[in-house]
């Protein structure tokens, strides 16, 4: 079975996620490469988006409206003692070195950048960014070389945004790895209650096909923009039905 037939499979039976148990790991791994990069497209897609927007709402307002500051030993200086807000084409840029502004409300609004005392902050297209300066940059920056810097990154988007989008997909890859071996790990709790004789290299497996449903669901509403209520519950919870559902379908003289 290909992998794109396995993925069909995966999303509504717990029969042959049950059957999956049996192939070789390579294949696995493979799949679980390959549900990821479905997972993150729509958060590669709007990280760009919130990238480039965000650039050029900064360098539109760099020269004239921004206050003069400098970011040296990864934190913001400026002259000013309160927080500085801008509006422009529907981007909201804030300046503050105050460590006045709270980032949970920033989540609230609608597309923003904003340089903070210790990190820049991006939302924009329903999605958030935050990159501490220190991550960025060891040397002291000012207005004027960051004026200088967004001429430079705007023509290297092209190079900038796949490197992103790769850094983006290796930490999915790396969470949705662990997710498994987690989820492996409470099947085997499941499979000594149900008296099923399955390894854990076999709930592996399975657990790697029955995290589709709840993956996708996730990467839909990503797309959509859409904020799920406790979604890590959600996603849990119906991952570790679908692995209940599949055990129960491997027969009680199974044990390879």
């Amino acid at each position: 079975m290909n992998i794109f037939l396995q993925f069909y499979k995966s999303l509504f039976s717990p029969k042959d996620i049950a059957l999956f148990r049996h192939q070789g790991i390579g294949k696995t791994i493979l799949y679980v490469f390959f549900l990821t990069l479905l997972s993150v497209l729509p958060t590669v897609y709007y990280s760009g988006s919130a990238i480039i927007n965000g650039l050029n709402a900064i360098d539109k307002t760099i020269d004239s409206d921004l206050p003069d500051f400098e970011i040296t030993e990864g934190q913001l200086h400026t002259e000013k003692e309160a927080p500085v807000t801008l509006n422009k084409d529907n981007f909201t840029i804030i300046v503050d070195s105050t460590g006045a502004v709270d980032t949970t409300v920033l989540s609230e609004s609608g597309n923003t950048i904003a340089l903070l005392k210790n990190e820049v902050y991006i939302h924009a297209e329903g999605q958030e960014q935050t990159y501490p300066y220190t991550l960025l940059t060891s040397r002291t920056i000012t207005k004027d070389d960051l004026s200088d810097f967004l001429s430079s990154a705007e023509s290297l988007m092209p190079i900038i945004i796949p490197l992103i989008a790769v850094v983006i997909y290796i930490f999915a890859a790396g969470i949705r790895f662990i997710e498994i071996s987690l989820i492996a790990l409470a099947g085997l709790l499941l499979k000594n209650a149900l008296s099923k004789k399955l390894e854990y290299r076999h709930l592996w497996r399975m657990s790697a096909y029955s995290i589709t449903l709840p993956t996708i669901f996730f990467a839909v509403m990503s797309a959509l923009q859409t904020v799920v209520q406790n979604g890590a519950i959600i996603n849990w919870f119906v991952s570790l039905i679908i692995l209940l559902l599949s055990i129960k379908e491997v027969p009680f003289h199974s044990s390879k």
